[in-house]
């Protein structure tokens, strides 16, 4: 490694990053999908709901597969990594309003990395 210095990074181009899983799976997968859940309406909502915010800095994305969508619908925000399953318009709101807004956390949402579906809730394929 040389003695130069390295510039500094740059700046987040974003506040916030979340990241909504609105992956597909055939029918009957045991593992279920998000969207099937109504994650891509929920997704669409958030967008529309952070605009209404003022939420600038913040982006609300589709993701594939988040790998958790037997707890979903799943979303992660970044950069704090924190996981959340929202069911409803008013999950998102809560999320958007505790964590985005006022930078807390929504605990009753929250999916810690532990957690997955007990086998005996997943469907036999």
């Amino acid at each position: 490694m040389s003695n130069r210095q390295k510039p500094a990074d740059p700046g987040p181009y974003y506040d916030a990053h979340v990241f909504c899983c609105t992956n597909k799976r055939p029918a009957g997968h045991p593992r279920g999908c998000c969207s099937d859940k109504g994650s891509e309406e929920l997704r669409d909502y958030m967008k529309s709901r952070a605009k209404d915010l003022g939420l600038k800095k913040v982006r609300i994305n589709n993701a594939g597969c988040l790998d958790r969508c037997e707890l979903g619908p799943s979303m992660v925000i970044y950069p704090e990594g924190i996981w959340y399953q929202v069911k409803t318009k008013e999950d998102v709101d809560e999320v958007l309003q505790r964590h985005l807004v006022e930078g807390g956390r929504v605990e009753r949402l929250m999916l810690l990395p532990h957690e997955r579906l007990p086998k005996d809730r997943v469907k036999a394929s």
